[in-house]
């Protein structure tokens, strides 16, 4: 659910000034554990390690991204696969093909 408009979207602090200081192209990699911070347009093209509660996960900032949280875009969780034995079949004969 968004905030309303009267707050405004919710940004670190901490990490829009870190943004601000940033000059255009350089390859500086922020770290950040805020998940819930919108995404602005002065974090285009911006690279931000967003951690997932267990490692950074890299995210490279677009003009489509922004409006979205950085957690969107950091997955907390691995898919495990499903189907087993009939799905580790399936997928050799595809190789083999």
């Amino acid at each position: 659910m968004s905030r309303s408009i009267k707050k405004g979207p919710y940004v670190d602090e901490k990490l829009s000034a870190r943004v601000a200081t940033l000059k255009s192209g350089a390859k500086i990699v922020i770290n950040t554990w805020s998940r819930a911070s919108s995404i602005t347009p002065e974090m285009v093209g911006a690279t931000v390690n967003v951690h997932n509660g267990k490692v950074f996960v890299p995210v490279f900032i677009m003009e489509e991204m922004v409006g979205h949280k950085l957690g969107e875009f950091s997955p907390t969780k691995k898919f495990v696969r499903h189907g087993g034995k009939m799905q580790k079949e399936l997928e050799q004969k595809a190789k083999t093909d």
